[in-house]
């Protein structure tokens, strides 16, 4: 049955509400959230499950096999390695999102006034992203944290430091883009402050883009601190994350696999699940970019 003529027909669905739509109605993506959902469920309610801390130590069970007494196992000193593990499931979740946050935090700032003010501007931000990309960033993070060796928010600042580069300069890019359209430049015209005009008119078109972007940093992140871990120059002692369970783990990797492969394997499975909800975003954001029925590229 039809509207009759001049009454005003259903609402439009908000941006939010097609954007959830569309996520939910992608399997990858919806696996995804509930992989992640799951792992932050595990990692924050799990050590409840069981009587052992991460710093508990059994003299009674040294390098035992997973049993109903310890769900992963002990390690050679006799530590739980479900609480050992979770404790770094928690580090490496934290670590992740802190620094995707910021990093596409900075990315935005830097890129939106460098694009809409040029000039002078635009130079000396341009000038220091190209300084920040020809920096080793391993060999100055391997410098500064052992120096602060519990320090692990600095980790989380020098990585964020070294990720937001690429980002910025492509905001940068649709910012330019975005100055010369004209609702921005009405705006102008009407005498709205630069700010004002970033804020709401800007960054709004540039949201998709920063919303993947700071998705697939938390795993971008996730990889980088558990390498860094294991080489020694991550998360401090005493505190662990994944990568130094791993790194704990790998000399008996063969001979009790305990030790490495439920760490490894939750280091996978957060990897995987951030990539299908990245995946699953660019679609709903963006859905000229669905693959190809036939399974071709996007």
């Amino acid at each position: 049955m039809t509207a009759a003529a001049g009454e005003p027909g259903p609402p439009m669905p908000s941006r939010g509400a097609l954007l959830a739509r569309r996520l939910l109605a992608d399997r990858r993506a919806v696996l995804g959230l509930a992989l992640l959902a799951a792992l932050f469920l595990l990692a924050f309610a799990g050590p409840g499950l069981v009587r052992w801390s991460w710093t508990d130590t059994d003299f009674t069970a040294m390098r035992e096999p997973p049993s109903s007494e310890h769900w992963f196992g002990t390690t050679q000193s006799g530590r739980d390695v479900f609480a050992l593990t979770l404790r770094g499931l928690q580090k490496s979740l934290l670590i992740g999102i802190c620094v995707a946050v910021i990093s596409t935090g900075v990315a935005a700032v830097v890129g939106t006034v460098a694009g809409y003010a040029g000039g002078w501007v635009d130079r000396l931000l341009m000038w220091g992203v190209d300084l920040l990309l020809v920096l080793p960033a391993f060999l100055v993070i391997a410098v500064l944290t052992p120096v602060f060796r519990s320090a692990w928010p600095l980790l989380v600042l020098l990585l964020a430091a070294f990720m937001w580069m690429v980002t910025a300069r492509m905001v940068r890019q649709m910012t330019i883009s975005l100055k010369r359209r004209e609702f921005v430049l009405a705006a102008r015209y009407l005498g709205v402050s630069p700010p004002r005009i970033v804020v709401r008119h800007i960054l709004p078109h540039l949201a998709s883009l920063l919303i993947i972007d700071g998705t697939l940093n938390v795993s971008v992140a996730i990889i980088a601190e558990s390498g860094l871990s294991y080489f020694g120059f991550g998360v401090q002692p005493p505190d662990i994350s994944l990568g130094t369970v791993i790194a704990d783990g790998t000399a008996a990797a063969t001979t009790f696999p305990w030790l490495f492969g439920f760490a490894a394997a939750l280091l996978v499975l957060i990897v995987l699940a951030v990539n299908l909800v990245g995946d699953g975003l660019r679609d709903a954001l963006d859905p000229g970019h669905r693959r190809a029925p036939g399974g071709g590229g996007r």
